[in-house]
């Protein structure tokens, strides 16, 4: 029997799998993973420094140990060339492989600016453990950061940063930080916060370039700034990993196509978590992959399930501000109705008839989180 093959060994490759196994003990799998393929939690990797965790007390479980649990082939350090979806085989240098299904949980790739200067290629970027292990060694023993991009990511790791003792510059052309996910009220006070941490703000500017000097680097922005820094992180964001489907002839979008059952245009084929587009809908956080874990779980064990999706708030890890978000929907018709504390903000989105579509809750209001979850609507229903 040809196996079941997953590409791709976070959250999502490795939930499928084990979701799988609770269904289907004997079927065989493997997982294929580029990277070196330990079990970790990616969201980890942001607010890791402040908690002393060093990349090998991040990882859960070794790939050897995943095989053994998972009664799988566990291959890392492995790049698939090409997939041919008509005789149902994947390439790997001068090996075929042959599935009988196959799940694309391919990830995303951070987002990289065409930044100039001397020192561009340096500039760092966390999107797997190897990469963490990679910032952790670049920074032990450095006092001064840049990061590039005040988004969810940027935040989780100005505030880790400057929780270790670190001096922390945030560059964003935006106005404010989690400029898509708060509104104004919300971002101030986040940004009052880690800026008590030592964090500095570098807003509505970009980095124009970034050059080597006094043994560390000049980061010059376009508003006429040069900062100093010892290393430059960028966390500007996340572009779905497409590539290997569109090569194979899988219809693509902003991220690979999939219905309610995670089906790609190609039979036998599905997509899920960072790199799949469902019904229109891009969603990089932990509890969608969960959700589409289980689903598929059981369209590969013969039992096909449609997706859904309540309403999941994403809880933001700054702990100098605590946040969580729910943002509306694309396209959402309504207006922020904003409560501003001492030490909060909340703020409700409203529908002109009075449903509440999303929220953003920001330090002392992150308690109502309980009550108004219940309220939203469900992202898919």
């Amino acid at each position: 029997m040809d196996p079941i093959i997953i590409i791709g060994s976070g959250l999502a490759g490795y939930n499928t799998a084990k979701e799988l196994r609770k269904l289907d003990t004997t079927t065989p799998l493997t997982l294929i993973a580029a990277d070196s393929g330990p079990f970790y939690s990616k969201p980890m990797l942001s607010n890791a420094l402040a908690s002393k965790k060093e990349a090998a007390a991040i990882a859960l479980n070794t790939p050897e140990q995943m095989a053994t649990q998972l009664n799988a082939a566990v291959r890392a350090k492995t790049r698939v060339d090409a997939i041919d979806t008509a005789a149902r085989t994947l390439r790997i240098g001068d090996e075929t492989l042959r599935y009988s299904k196959l799940v694309l949980a391919l990830g995303a790739d951070q987002i990289r600016l065409p930044i100039a200067g001397d020192a561009a290629g340096d500039i760092l970027t966390v999107n797997d453990l190897d990469d963490y292990a990679g910032f952790r060694a670049a920074i032990a023993g450095k006092k001064r950061v840049a990061i590039i991009g005040a988004g969810l990511i940027g935040c989780e790791f100005a505030n880790d940063l400057a929780a270790a003792g670190y001096a922390v510059d945030v560059i964003d052309i935006a106005g404010q930080a989690l400029g898509r996910l708060l509104p104004p009220e919300g971002g101030a006070l986040l940004q009052s916060k880690l800026a008590a941490l030592g964090v500095q703000w570098h807003l509505g500017t970009s980095v124009a370039a970034v050059d080597r000097a006094d043994g560390g680097y000049a980061v010059k922005l376009a508003n006429g700034t040069t900062l100093q820094a010892d290393v430059v992180l960028s966390a500007v964001g996340l572009k779905p990993r497409t590539a290997l489907a569109a090569a194979a002839g899988i219809k693509v979008n902003r991220g690979i196509a999939v219905n309610r059952n995670l089906e790609t245009s190609a039979a036998g084929v599905y997509a899920l978590g960072d790199c799949a587009e469902i019904e229109g809908l891009v969603m990089p956080y932990v509890m969608p992959i969960m959700h589409a874990t289980r689903a598929l779980a059981q369209t590969l064990a013969g039992k096909p399930a449609a997706v859904s999706f309540p309403a999941m708030p994403v809880m933001v890890k700054t702990p100098a501000c605590p946040t969580i978000v729910s943002p509306p929907a694309a396209g959402a018709e309504g207006q922020w109705q904003i409560e501003v504390t001492g030490d909060g903000v909340k703020s409700l989105f409203v529908g002109a008839d009075g449903k509440l579509l999303g929220f953003a809750l920001n330090g002392s209001a992150t308690a109502e989180r309980a009550k108004l979850a219940p309220q939203l609507p469900p992202v898919l229903a």
